[in-house]
């Protein structure tokens, strides 16, 4: 049996995704740009992903910038609106559990002058309110939190941060990393109060190498890729048609019975739950109830190294992720971990578990009986 508890590295790409892209890629294979019909077919293709992505959000379809993935959607908000409204303030805020896509583009404008502030979680790690109202300054040109934490599935307060950043400064701009995040809960920017939100389409069973940005109409964005125009100048190249159009179906897909799709998530999640914390010394990180995000378990497994934990259940076909899988395939410390708090010992000893509307009950429960063999035996032979 094989089970695949991966699904925040990445998705399996849905039959519908994939059989729109497939009839993109060989028979409506034309260039947007392109003046006759095979063109005029592709534009239609990107048109009507806007639309549908576009409606899940209730935003326009303007507002919807097609990008290669959630890095570029996030370098995309990050330093161009940063770029674009310096005259107004150079200094950012943040926190210290951010994705590497947001913490790397912060670094890079920190070079180029930014002042960059770090907001700290507690144990379940989640912000505190009244530490960001106390940083938002009158030169705060923007504010990134991202709206569900990647490795411990923590759920960030983003209409209430929203709110706090716009009472204190209206010009101050609210970025939002949605990538782990859209698909599983509703989200209304204009109600949020969101001007940037970046997604990424193969956490949401759509194809690697998709992804947008919502920009609030009337915020001001620089672009970061130039040369022929497209997408009214913010992402110059020739647009990725059938890449876009499987997003959009993707997108369009995974709000239907939405709700029955996120119950079910919750209800893998409460099972896995109560399953592996039979094992002495297993604990789970963070909140684990509907306050936290459905498809995310960070499981800490003492004395057994993630590595190895990883290892021994990759032998019965079951594949988790030793922390996030974007940033790197070499092994570096946690900052999420790190932020709640774990010693250096636990940091090497948790695994992250990740689910989707696909996961089976049958996978679950194959992946805790496993593990209540797994973990005892590899506790005989690794030294405490």
């Amino acid at each position: 049996m094989e089970a695949y508890l991966d699904n925040s590295a990445t998705t399996r790409c849905s039959e519908r995704a994939k059989d729109l892209m497939v009839q993109i890629l060989t028979e409506d294979f034309g260039n947007p740009s392109s003046l006759h019909n095979k063109g005029k077919e592709a534009e239609d293709y990107i048109k009507e992903a806007k639309s549908r992505i576009a409606k899940t959000l209730r935003v326009d379809e303007k507002e919807i910038v097609f990008t290669s993935g959630g890095t570029e959607s996030n370098n995309m908000a990050l330093i161009g609106a940063a770029l674009a409204n310096k005259r107004q303030g150079m200094h950012i805020i943040t926190t210290e559990i951010e994705h590497a896509s947001v913490h790397a583009p912060l670094a890079y404008l920190a070079e180029l002058g930014f002042e960059i502030t770090y907001l700290g979680v507690d144990a379940d790690g989640l912000i505190s309110l009244t530490e960001l109202r106390d940083a938002v300054r009158e030169d705060t040109v923007l504010v990134s939190v991202m709206m569900v934490n990647n490795e411990i599935g923590a759920v960030e307060p983003i209409e209430e941060a929203a709110r706090i950043v716009k009472e204190k400064n209206p010009n101050t701009l609210f970025h939002v990393d949605a990538i782990q995040a859209y698909g599983k809960f509703h989200i209304y920017p204009k109600r949020a109060g969101i001007d940037l939100l970046s997604v990424s389409g193969h956490k949401i069973h759509a194809p690697k190498g998709t992804g947008f940005l919502y920009i609030r109409d009337k915020v001001k964005v620089k672009p970061i890729i130039y040369g022929g125009g497209q997408q009214k100048g913010m992402r110059s190249g020739t647009e990725n048609v059938p890449g876009a159009a499987a997003l959009g179906e993707a997108a369009a897909e995974i709000y239907e019975d939405f709700d029955a799709k996120v119950a079910h998530m919750y209800a893998l999640k409460e099972r896995f739950i109560e399953g592996i914390t039979q094992i002495p010394g297993v604990t789970v990180n963070g909140r684990t109830g509907r306050d936290s995000a459905p498809q995310i378990v960070s499981i800490t497994v003492d004395d057994v190294p993630s590595e190895v934990m990883l290892h021994s259940l990759e032998e019965y076909g079951i594949y988790v992720s030793a922390g996030s899988a974007c940033s790197s395939n070499k092994p570096a410390p946690s900052r999420t971990l790190q932020g709640i708090g774990l010693s250096p010992k636990k940091l090497g000893a948790t695994i992250r578990i990740s689910f989707s509307v696909y996961t089976t009950e049958k996978e679950v429960d194959y992946v805790v009986e496993k593990m209540k063999e797994i973990i005892p035996f590899r506790r005989k032979f690794i030294r405490k």
